[in-house]
């Protein structure tokens, strides 16, 4: 897709700003005393009906805009078109919304063909607004945001996420943890992938890795942290695919050394 593709889809990026904005305000009002918790794949994979009128909301503003554009929710599932489509988190993070811990976004992705080309992440509590069209680069509050200009591993700060699978298979997961911890500032486990994938596309966090993820924890910030002048691959290396769940985005300097330390030992 050339780089000039960006500027088709500029409408649809101000949409799904707006949607991300107004279902943010929705999260903030309820953060901390959602009235029904449920659990989905396991104990401590958790919705709320907050979650759900967040989706509920999003999805009626971009169907209302864009009618033929189909749309793949993590609460609502797919519909319309595959080919072209909206990919949604309306709550990336429910378990730090149910305890009030202040670490929490909403996610919209636009893909075409299978390429990301638009995506805002939208982080309701500190009010910080990250978008990125396929091309045009990767903003916070519109102000053009860079991935971290650290070079080496052993000083950089990472990111990961322990998934509702990580019970039934600890490893990898304690070995990775181990050695990024022995080789770098640390390692964070914070709970929502897209404000740590926004994390990294705006420098403060050097690189971020995991296994078992969904289509809608990584469309808007892979795009993000490319836009923004990072790396995203599989955790071999090899090119990263939505439907693959597995991801390491990095800054790009660090990236060969990260794919060291995911290899298997």
């Amino acid at each position: 897709m050339p780089l000039m593709a960006h500027t088709s889809y500029a409408p649809h990026l101000a949409v799904a700003t707006r949607a991300a904005m107004e279902a943010g305000a929705l999260l903030a009002k309820h953060v901390g005393r959602p009235r029904r918790v449920q659990t989905k794949r396991s104990a401590i994979d958790l919705v709320t009906e907050v979650d759900r009128a967040s989706e509920q909301l999003i999805r009626a503003r971009l169907e209302r805009a864009f009618p033929r554009i189909g749309v793949l929710g993590e609460e609502g599932g797919a519909s319309g078109d595959t080919a072209t489509r909206w990919i949604i988190d309306p709550l990336d993070g429910t378990n730090n919304f149910v305890h009030g811990f202040p670490f929490f976004g909403v996610s919209i992705g636009l893909q075409r063909n299978g390429v990301m080309v638009a995506g805002v992440i939208y982080d309701p509590l500190r009010r910080e607004l990250f978008a990125a069209l396929r091309g045009g680069g990767a903003r916070l509050n519109g102000r053009r945001i860079r991935v971290s200009p650290t070079r080496r591993l052993s000083h950089s700060l990472l990111s990961t996420g322990f998934s509702s699978a990580f019970l039934k298979r600890r490893q990898p997961y304690l070995g990775w943890f181990e050695r990024f911890q022995r080789s770098s500032h640390g390692v964070r486990r914070m709970g929502s992938t897209v404000l740590c994938l926004a994390s990294v596309a705006c420098g403060r966090l050097e690189g971020f890795y995991e296994l078992d993820l969904w289509p809608w924890d990584m469309a808007a910030g892979w795009l993000l942290v490319e836009e923004a002048g990072g790396r995203v691959t599989g955790l071999s290396g090899q090119r990263a695919v939505l439907e693959r769940s597995e991801m390491v985005a990095s800054n790009g300097l660090i990236h060969r050394e990260m794919l060291r330390a995911l290899a298997p030992r």
